[in-house]
């Protein structure tokens, strides 16, 4: 009886399989290579590039803010007192067109216009009107007053008799201007005589049209 023995061509074909295996998965793992070669360069790559060059474009824009503000320091207070400096003017303007008035009562009006300024006094007006025990609490004044709450539009003198004519937000803004139109030597026997409450009519918001009158002191 023929017997034939297979056992070798087996160990043959499995050796065969599994060197064909190991091709193939070299194959594989070299593609995987190759496209993540491709995907990098191709891609990743340019993004990176990217990345840094907007990097580097915001530090250079950073230290350009920096090197601004640094030169803006102050533009604040100066655009304030430019602002004050802007309403004075526009108030001595409004005077100046009703009717010449003598230059030192203009610079007294533009002083007391102005914030943070106090009318010309004499020594005993200004213990008065100060903060000390001697003060008097009637002719003391709102150190926080804004002028810009009072506007003027008319100012007559006839005979060293004047009649200031203008507007406030409110009867306290009317007082504080009154207040140092009395402290100043350039100025005496100071009345409010007349408030009227109004609405301004394109925007409806109120306020106060004031006159007071008093003397000049030339």
């Amino acid at each position: 009886m023929i017997k034939i023995n297979l056992l070798p061509q087996r160990r043959a074909k499995r050796a065969q399989v599994s060197e064909g295996g190991q091709r193939e998965m070299a194959i594989g793992v070299a593609s995987l290579v190759a496209v993540a070669a491709v995907t990098f360069f191709a891609f990743d790559a340019p993004k990176r590039s990217r990345l840094s060059s907007l990097r580097s474009s915001n530090e250079e824009l950073q230290k350009e803010i920096s090197a601004k503000n640094g030169q803006l320091v102050g533009y604040n207070e100066l655009k304030l007192a430019a602002d004050d400096a802007k309403a004075r003017e526009r108030s001595i303007k409004r005077l100046m067109a009703a009717k010449v008035v003598p230059a030192n009562v203009l610079h007294e009006l533009g002083q007391i216009l102005t914030f943070g300024q106090l009318p010309t006094m004499t020594s005993q007006m200004s213990i008065r009107t100060g903060t000390s025990n001697l003060a008097d609490p009637n002719r003391q004044f709102d150190l926080a007053w804004d002028p810009n709450h009072v506007w003027l539009t008319a100012f007559v003198d006839t005979g060293g008799v004047f009649r200031l004519e203008g507007g406030a937000q409110s009867e306290s803004d009317i007082t504080q201007l009154s207040k140092r139109l009395q402290a100043s030597v350039y100025f005496g026997d100071i009345s409010p005589s007349s408030e009227q409450r109004v609405a301004d009519r394109d925007t409806g918001t109120s306020y106060y049209n004031f006159t007071i009158t008093g003397k000049v002191a030339y």
